[in-house]
C-alpha cells in the first residue's frame, strides 16, 4: 500500500482514537496517538493478517496495553471489529476494555496492560513457530518508560540467546511517561547499546514517517540471525496541536471543547 493510503488510514485512526477516549471520557490518547503511523504499517504494509483466525497469519503483541486505543482501531480499520463499538470503549462488559482482553476481542492475541510483559510473551510465540518450523513472524510494540521494567530486558536477554530473529520489538520512543520525561523519571539511555549489548541489531526511524519506517522494516528483513528492535522517535499525542509532547496528555480524556479542536485539525470533525 503507497504512502499516500497509508496517510489516510493513518488520519481515520486517529479519528477513532479520539473519538473513543472523548466518549469514554477517560483513557490514554498520548500514547496512542504517537504509535499510529507504527501501528498502521504493521497491519496494512508489514503483517501477514487478513484473517484473525488463520493459524499463518503473523502476531502482534500490544505491550503498551494503555495504548488500546490505537490497536482497536486498527482492528476496525482492517474490518476485524466493527466501528459500531467505537462508543463503547471501557464500559461494563465492553469489548473495548481499558486494556486489551484477548478473551473479548477478535485479533487481540495477548491480554496486556501490566508493562514489562509484551516481549516475553511474543518471545513465547517465536520460539513455538521455531520449535514447529513455522514462518510465522511476532511485533511487539513497547513504550520507552516501559523499558524501565526489568522483565523488557529478561526477554531482551532470552531472544538474544534464542537467536529469535522472527521476532521484532518497536519501541515508541516519545521520551514521555505518566510522571513526566523519561530522563527525569528513571533514564534509560544508552537505549541503543544496551539493546545492542543483549544481541539484538538494531534500526533506528521516525517513527510517525512512513518512509522512514519502510525503510526500517525493509532492513529488519536482512536480518535473519538475531532479533531487531526498531527504535522508533515519535511524538507524544501527535497529530493533536494541544497535546502533543505533553506528559498531561498521557491519561486524560479531551472536553467537548478539545475533541472538537482535535478533530478540526484533523480534517474529520462533523
Amino acid at each position: 500500500m503507497n504512502h499516500e493510503k497509508l496517510c489516510v488510514i493513518a488520519k481515520n485512526m486517529r479519528s477513532n482514537i479520539l473519538t473513543m477516549i472523548h466518549d469514554a471520557k477517560s483513557g490514554h490518547p498520548g500514547g496512542s496517538l504517537s504509535a499510529v503511523e507504527i501501528v498502521t504499517y504493521l497491519y496494512f504494509n508489514e503483517m501477514n493478517i487478513e484473517n484473525p483466525e488463520d493459524e499463518n497469519r503473523d502476531r502482534f503483541v500490544l505491550s503498551k496495553g494503555h495504548g488500546a486505543p490505537v490497536l482497536y482501531s486498527a482492528l476496525m480499520e482492517k474490518g476485524f471489529v466493527d466501528k459500531s463499538l467505537i462508543g463503547t470503549l471501557r464500559k461494563i462488559n465492553s469489548k473495548l476494555q481499558g486494556h486489551p482482553d484477548m478473551k473479548k476481542l477478535p485479533g487481540v492475541e495477548a491480554s496486556t496492560g501490566s508493562l514489562g510483559q509484551g516481549l516475553a510473551i511474543a518471545n513465547g510465540m517465536a520460539l513455538a513457530f521455531k520449535l514447529d518450523k513455522k514462518k510465522n513472524k511476532v511485533f511487539a510494540l513497547l513504550g520507552d518508560g516501559e523499558m524501565q521494567e526489568g522483565m523488557v530486558w529478561e526477554a531482551a536477554m532470552l531472544a538474544g540467546h534464542y537467536k529469535l530473529d522472527n521476532v521484532t520489538a518497536i519501541i515508541d520512543h516519545n521520551g514521555l511517561q505518566i510522571d513526566g520525561r523519561n530522563n527525569d523519571v528513571m533514564k534509560v539511555e544508552p537505549i541503543d547499546k544496551k539493546w545492542e549489548a543483549f544481541g539484538w541489531h538494531v534500526i533506528k526511524a521516525d517513527g510517525n514517517d512512513f518512509e522512514s519506517l519502510e525503510k526500517a522494516f525493509e532492513e529488519r528483513k536482512s536480518i535473519t540471525d538475531k532479533p531487531a528492535v526498531i527504535i522508533a522517535d515519535t511524538i507524544k499525542g501527535k497529530g493533536c496541536s494541544f497535546m502533543e509532547d505533553k506528559a498531561s496528555w498521557h491519561g486524560k480524556a479531551p472536553n467537548d471543547e478539545e475533541y472538537s479542536i482535535a478533530m478540526n485539525e484533523l480534517g474529520r470533525c462533523e
